[in-house]
C-alpha cells in the first residue's frame, strides 16, 4: 500500500485545559495513483488530517507511512496546494514556480520545468505576468504548477477551488482531471462539495465531526468524463447526503447554542 494512515488521533487543549478530540481512530489505505477526496462538514478535521499527511502537523497518536516510511516532517515527495494560492506578489508567474526549484537545479533547467507545467495548466502565455494581473482561478493554476514542478509523488489539495465561482471551478475540475490522468499523481483532495468529490474522485472518504471520524469509504465506479452520467452522480450524492445530514445538523445545532 502506498499511503497508510494508521490509528491516527489528534487532540488539542481547550481553555479549561481539557483535551478535545479533533481526529479519532483514523485508518486509511491509499493506492499509488488514486484520486481520493476527503469530504465532510466544517470542523470534522479534514484539513488537519491533510496537514498530518503533509508533515505540517503532528498526530497525537498513530502514524502515517508513505512507501513504508514514517512521515515526521514535510518532504519533497508531497506537494501542497492550499485554498489561497499564496503566491509571492513581487515575483512573476515563472519566478513563483521556479522559487522552490532554485536549490534543486540550474536556473535554465528550473525555467524549463516551469514552462512545462505552466503549459500543462494552460498558462503558457502568462509566464511574465504578476499575480495581481491574474484572476483567482489563474492564480490557483500557478499554485498547482508550482506544486507539480517539484515532481512530488503525492499532491495534497486543501479546498483549492473553494473560493472560486462555480464556472471557474468547473473549468478547473476538467483541467485537474486532465493533469491527474497525464501525471498519474496520487491526489488527496479536501472539499466541502459533494458534487466536486463525485466528479473527480476514485474514492470519497466521508467524515463525521465531533470528533472527526471516517463514516464511509465510497468507491465512485462511474466512467469518465462523469458529466455524461448525471443520474448516477445524483444517486451517489443522495447516498452521501444520507450520511452527512446528521453531521451537518450536529454542526448547525452547536452553532445555534453558542
Amino acid at each position: 500500500m502506498f499511503i497508510e494512515i494508521k490509528q491516527v488521533n489528534k487532540q488539542y487543549m481547550n481553555k479549561e485545559n481539557e483535551p478535545v478530540d479533533i481526529l479519532k481512530d483514523i485508518n486509511l489505505s491509499i493506492n499509488k495513483g488514486e484520486f481520493i477526496s476527503i469530504l465532510g462538514p466544517s470542523g470534522c478535521g479534514k484539513s488537519t488530517l491533510l496537514n498530518i499527511v503533509a508533515g505540517l502537523t503532528k498526530a497525537t497518536n498513530g502514524n502515517v507511512l508513505v512507501s513504508d516510511k514514517l512521515i515526521e516532517k514535510p518532504g519533497k515527495d508531497r506537494g501542497m496546494v492550499f485554498q489561497q494560492a499564496a503566491l509571492f506578489p513581487w515575483l512573476n508567474v515563472t519566478e513563483n514556480v521556479t522559487f522552490p526549484l532554485k536549490k534543486e537545479m540550474s536556473k535554465k533547467d528550473a525555467q524549463d520545468v516551469a514552462k512545462k507545467y505552466l503549459k500543462m495548466v494552460q498558462l503558457g502565455k502568462y509566464m511574465d505576468h504578476y499575480p495581481h494581473e491574474l484572476s483567482g482561478g489563474m492564480q490557483q493554476r500557478v499554485s498547482i504548477a508550482r506544486a507539480l514542478a517539484m515532481n512530488p509523488d503525492i499532491l495534497l489539495m486543501d479546498e483549492p477551488f473553494g473560493a472560486l465561482d462555480e464556472q471557474t471551478r468547473s473549468r478547473l475540475h476538467t483541467q485537474l482531471e486532465s493533469i491527474w490522468t497525464e501525471t498519474k499523481k496520487t491526489i488527496l483532495f479536501v472539499t466541502h462539495s459533494i458534487s466536486e468529490s463525485i466528479k473527480l474522485s476514485d474514492r470519497i472518504i466521508v467524515m463525521g465531526t465531533k470528533p472527526g471520524t471516517i463514516l464511509q469509504d465510497i468507491k465512485v465506479d462511474i466512467p469518465r468524463p462523469r458529466d455524461q452520467h448525471k443520474q448516477k452522480m445524483l444517486e451517489i450524492e443522495d447516498h452521501i447526503m444520507s450520511y452527512l445530514k446528521k453531521e451537518i445538523d450536529k454542526v448547525v445545532s452547536e452553532e445555534l447554542e453558542q
